[in-house]
């Protein structure tokens, strides 16, 4: 498999799937702004969205939509437990997750990049994201990660989000649920690992887009 990727974007999630069950793969990198490859390819070859993640099968077939991805990676692992049984009460709460993070949280924290949007409307944005983040913290409570005990690819996808929150200098110290679970997270070696392969540093984190 490739993971087309983008250094610290949405991409990140499907790439700490990858790691943590264990799946071979290649990584990618895409210039998002000149829609390249590193080989100059064009990228919207690939994938005419223009967007990251992408996934290249064996088969030739390219997959779009991270929460979709991950789902697939979990079940090409299922004994790394990364997702519910299909079709079971809990795979549902575990969609319930991946769309709560990619529509309330992913997507209110898009114009917040855009460096052209009035600083009135980032403020907008910014106050939605954390109201959303003020939920989390109270669903959060006397819990490992968002499904219990149990890591899911939901935990990789919310953990790239608290990511771009350091970038974007939120303040989350009221909300030590969310702060120690980020933490725990991020302990994790695979999740390490991601950072990594990515050259995600500090300084790193704080200027990718």
């Amino acid at each position: 498999m490739k993971l087309y990727y983008s250094p610290g974007a949405c991409s990140l999630s499907p790439h700490i799937a990858l790691l943590e069950a264990g799946l071979p793969y290649e990584l990618v990198k895409v210039d998002l702004r000149a829609k390249k490859l590193e080989n100059g390819d064009d990228y919207l070859k690939v994938n005419p969205k223009g967007q990251v993640p992408a996934l290249g099968l064996d088969s030739g077939e390219i997959v779009t939509e991270g929460p979709v991805i991950v789902q697939m990676i979990a079940d090409q692992a299922a004994g790394k437990n990364l997702a519910p049984a299909r079709d079971s009460s809990d795979r549902y709460k575990l969609l319930e997750w991946l769309n709560f993070i990619t529509s309330e949280l992913h997507k209110n924290f898009g114009p917040l990049f855009a460096p052209t949007l009035a600083d009135d409307a980032k403020a907008f944005f910014k106050d939605r994201v954390m109201g959303k983040f003020g939920y989390l913290d109270g669903a959060l409570h006397g819990r490992d990660y968002l499904m219990g005990k149990q890591f899911t690819v939901a935990d990789g996808y919310l953990f790239t989000i608290l990511t771009w929150a350091d970038r974007m200098k939120f303040d989350l110290s009221a909300m030590p649920n969310l702060l120690a679970y980020k933490a725990r997270v991020a302990a994790r070696p695979k999740v390490q690992e991601a950072l990594t392969r990515e050259a995600l540093t500090r300084e790193g984190l704080a200027q990718a887009k």
